[in-house]
């Protein structure tokens, strides 16, 4: 899905200019062509800085404002009390990976589902299967809440 690098361009006025199509786009449009696979890279004309993660934060927080939530009210206190460079620390060591793992796994679990659905597998039957091959682990994990009464 990598697609090529987009190059947009920041303008005094707020604007942003997408130099690849020749066109003003809003964040929603910057946000569409991330969807649609393209990196992009955003330059402030005035200071010529890069401002691409300014930008992607904007995208962000527009998004959280119309769906009144991003993180978890705890979250963010956590975040604000633990500070910036362990904040920044663990996004680039951590959150990328875990996100994209994310990602992976829950397009794994949609095909195979899929696939499951295209084969008509029954899943109670499959249910049933395992929790009787499960069975001989009960006595190791514990009686069962059933067992647990009839002893009673």
């Amino acid at each position: 899905m990598s697609h090529s690098k987009i190059i947009l361009k920041k303008y005094p006025n707020r604007r942003i200019y997408d130099t690849e199509n020749s066109r003003y786009v809003t964040l929603e449009g910057v946000a569409e062509l991330i969807r649609q696979g393209h990196q992009i890279e955003v330059i402030d004309l005035r200071t010529h800085q890069d401002i691409t993660a300014f930008i992607l934060t904007q995208i962000i927080m527009e998004q959280a404002r119309k769906n009144n939530v991003l993180l978890p009210v705890s979250l963010l206190h956590l975040v604000i009390r633990s500070g910036e460079n362990t904040l920044g620390e663990f996004f680039e060591n951590y959150l990328e990976q875990t996100i994209q793992s994310y990602l992976k796994y829950k397009k794994n679990m949609e095909e195979q589902l899929r696939l499951c659905l295209e084969l008509g597998i029954d899943f109670s039957a499959m249910a049933e299967k395992t929790m009787k091959q499960l069975s001989p682990f009960q006595n190791f994990l514990g009686a069962s809440p059933d067992e647990e009464k009839k002893n009673k």
